[in-house]
């Protein structure tokens, strides 16, 4: 077995190549030999901040959890996978005693090993343990890139399919077409929605958008002077219904984390609909309540993913009715992690792409392997 180099995080904008325990697994437990690591926003905000919310970078922390690669070691009692095995790696491993857990909802333990969430080491590795559930055989046809892009596709859908429950034929809006925007578009289209409208800033978003997986695309207008967030968020949802010739729709997921599109988007639910927040942004919002209350709306916070999510992801691309192949924009070898997360953080890379995602290649394994 060979060493296991890993990309550390010190401290802000603080990151260094280093050598760290190959760690030693359990009966129960897998070693994955990791191949491919896709960049999540999360990383780079630890890396440019040092924190999200309450979870506080105080030690050095390998970064990455968009992960795929081989399965290098087996536990004795695993029994579904095997040495040799091309999976994807769910990164984050519930308690499983408490109440959460044993009701089918891990990913709100209070306890959960989340890789590269403090103060847990990441993926950016060459060597990764997890439970051997947590680790998932990919088909044939479906390389270890788009295997590393299951982790934000399972994002995706579980804010599409398990919490909203979206249906064939019903409509959707997502604000947002950063990389949870668009899969959640992804999704929306491999479950039959009969429309799916796009909503960003950037026009160049929306195009790609336009392209990938939504029906419709709306640029917002520009606020007026003098105009609070909400009194904007009440005129763009007007704008918004005028343009599409629509009263609302089934359907509406904030990928942003932006006030006004949270406002606005509540605002374009229909009655009865279903509003789900998965983006994050600042921590408190205003929200138009009597929207929310005489439309009887249901409101759900979307983290990360659960039970089946991984699963389904995965048959979705298998069975190629989702193509993350389209979303993968840049590649880098390991020694160049910190020109990924140079250009991640820029939005684009040196020659002017703009960057959607960045895979970086494991310790030793070429840009081409897959």
């Amino acid at each position: 077995m060979s060493s296991n180099p890993s990309f550390t995080l010190r401290a802000v904008d603080d990151v260094v190549f280093e050598e760290k325990p190959i760690p030693q697994i359990r009966d129960d437990e897998v070693l994955v030999e990791v191949k491919k690591t896709g960049i999540c926003g999360s990383d780079v905000h630890y890396l440019a901040h040092g924190r999200i919310g309450d979870f506080i970078v105080k030690d050095p922390m390998v970064l990455g959890h968009e992960s795929a690669g081989v399965v290098y070691k087996v536990g004795s009692k695993v029994k579904r996978v095997k040495a040799g095995d091309r999976v994807a790696m769910e990164p984050g491993a519930g308690c499983r005693t408490c109440d959460y857990c044993k009701r089918g909802c891990y990913e709100l333990c209070p306890d959960m090993v989340f890789a590269a969430t403090p103060p847990y080491d990441g993926t950016l590795c060459r060597y990764y343990r997890l439970p051997a559930d947590l680790v998932y055989p990919l088909p044939a046809g479906v390389s270890l890139e788009e295997g590393a892009m299951m982790e934000p596709l399972s994002v995706g859908v579980h804010s599409v399919s398990t919490l909203a429950s979206l249906r064939a034929s019903q409509t959707i809006a997502v604000f947002g077409c950063g990389p949870v925007g668009l899969v959640c578009m992804a999704v929306a289209k491999a479950l039959g929605a009969s429309r799916i409208v796009a909503v960003d800033i950037v026009p160049a978003r929306l195009e790609f958008a336009k392209q990938y997986a939504a029906t419709d695309v709306y640029l917002p207008p520009a606020p007026k002077e003098g105009e609070t967030k909400l009194q904007f968020s009440e005129r763009n949802a007007a704008a918004m219904k005028a343009a599409l010739g629509i009263d609302g729709l089934d359907v509406v997921v904030d990928a942003s984390g932006a006030e006004v599109s949270i406002q606005t988007g509540i605002l374009m639910a229909k009655a009865g609909g279903t509003y789900v927040q998965v983006g994050m942004g600042a921590p408190q919002a205003t929200l138009p309540i009597m929207a929310l209350l005489t439309k009887q709306l249901t409101i759900k916070g979307s983290f990360r993913y659960g039970p089946g999510d991984y699963a389904l992801a995965i048959a979705l691309v298998g069975d190629g009715k989702i193509d993350v192949k389209p979303l993968i924009t840049h590649r880098f070898s390991f020694e160049e992690a910190v020109k990924a997360f140079t250009a991640t953080r820029a939005g684009k890379s040196e020659d002017g792409k703009g960057v959607i995602k960045a895979i970086i290649s494991g310790p030793g394994v070429a840009i081409s392997e897959n």
